[in-house]
């Protein structure tokens, strides 16, 4: 499908790069999972550097990526219609790497029909799949003030979170449900009194509902336990995030699994054991922002699954 939305993938040699390491260590037939296929520029060039006897699994929620994801003929190469958070679902230690690229791709964001963006008039949908759920519109024509308050507070870290609920509920009694993007990015407006210098006042408003709709705090942490299932010892985890919220679980996960932890409770039992030692943080270059401004928040974490696999990882 041919379309003017495209996308340039954000840190794409530095994240193949690191996730190959696990691939060197891993001996016959590696298994690679590309969690965040998108529109495929991490899978592609993946694959252009696995040997023959590799395998690529990806997973991607978007039946637009699906598309994508057809034009690839490799042998090696297979894409599921799942979200992330089914990586657990492969069996235990038999992975050589997983690569994670959080957040929204710019055909997502760029095409108004998805309905993420508050720059373009849209229906307010903000689903990666299309196919499944509640839209923002459906969600938030019953949803109480206090919950949408809370979501746009936990969410979207958003100082006024309270006036903006409050609005978005009378325009709802007052007018009926609110169902396109330029509607509630008006409505934000119109409660958000001041805003950082060229921030758009519905910026952490759009972002605290995409990320609600969809679950993508919980599917990560998901996901990164996943990971210590089905990584073998010497595969690597390379995830990208482009916000806070995403970087500080994954910041958090791997500092809570590369350290021996003791139980202070149980002074003479066994700590828990390192799973992870981490290896890099990695941000956009000067010259990739320049070229690509929304890499500008980019953080790549690589972690490398250490140990031996357990019984427990093979069930």
């Amino acid at each position: 499908m041919d379309t003017p939305w495209t996308h340039t993938t954000v840190l794409l040699s530095e994240a193949v790069d690191a996730l190959l390491g696990g691939v060197d260590a891993a001996g016959a037939a590696p298994v690679v999972v590309d969690a965040t296929f998108g529109r495929g520029g991490h899978s592609r060039l993946i694959l252009s550097r696995l040997p023959a006897d590799a395998r690529l699994i990806a997973f991607d929620k978007d039946t637009d990526a699906l598309i994508a994801a057809a034009t690839i003929t490799d042998p090696r190469f297979s894409i599921r219609h799942q979200g992330f958070s089914h990586l657990g679902e492969l069996p235990g230690a038999s992975v050589a790497g997983v690569l994670l690229d959080l957040g929204i791709s710019s055909p997502q964001v760029d095409n108004p029909a998805r309905g993420f963006s508050f720059r373009s008039e849209g229906p307010l949908d903000m689903r990666m799949d299309t196919t499944r759920g509640q839209s923002v519109a459906e969600w938030l024509a019953n949803a109480e003030a206090d919950k949408i308050t809370e979501v746009i507070r936990d969410y979207g870290e958003e100082r006024f979170a309270g006036p903006i609920a409050k609005a978005i509920v009378a325009r709802r009694q007052a007018r009926g449900p609110i169902s396109t993007t330029t509607e509630l990015a008006r409505i934000v407006a119109e409660a958000v009194k001041t805003r950082e210098p060229g921030k758009d006042p519905a910026t952490r408003t759009f972002q605290a509902f995409r990320i609600f709709i969809n679950a993508e705090l919980e599917e990560l942490q998901q996901t990164l336990a996943a990971s210590l299932k089905v990584l073998q010892p010497g595969g690597r985890l390379v995830v990208i995030s482009f916000h806070s919220l995403e970087d500080r679980i994954v910041k958090q996960f791997l500092a809570s699994h590369s350290r021996e932890v003791f139980d202070r409770r149980a002074p003479f039992a066994a700590p828990q054991v390192m799973q992870f030692k981490v290896l890099a943080r990695v941000k956009p270059g000067a010259a990739e922002v320049v070229a690509n401004p929304r890499s500008r928040s980019a953080i790549m974490r690589v972690a490398e699954r250490i140990g031996s696999a357990t019984p427990e990882q093979h069930a």
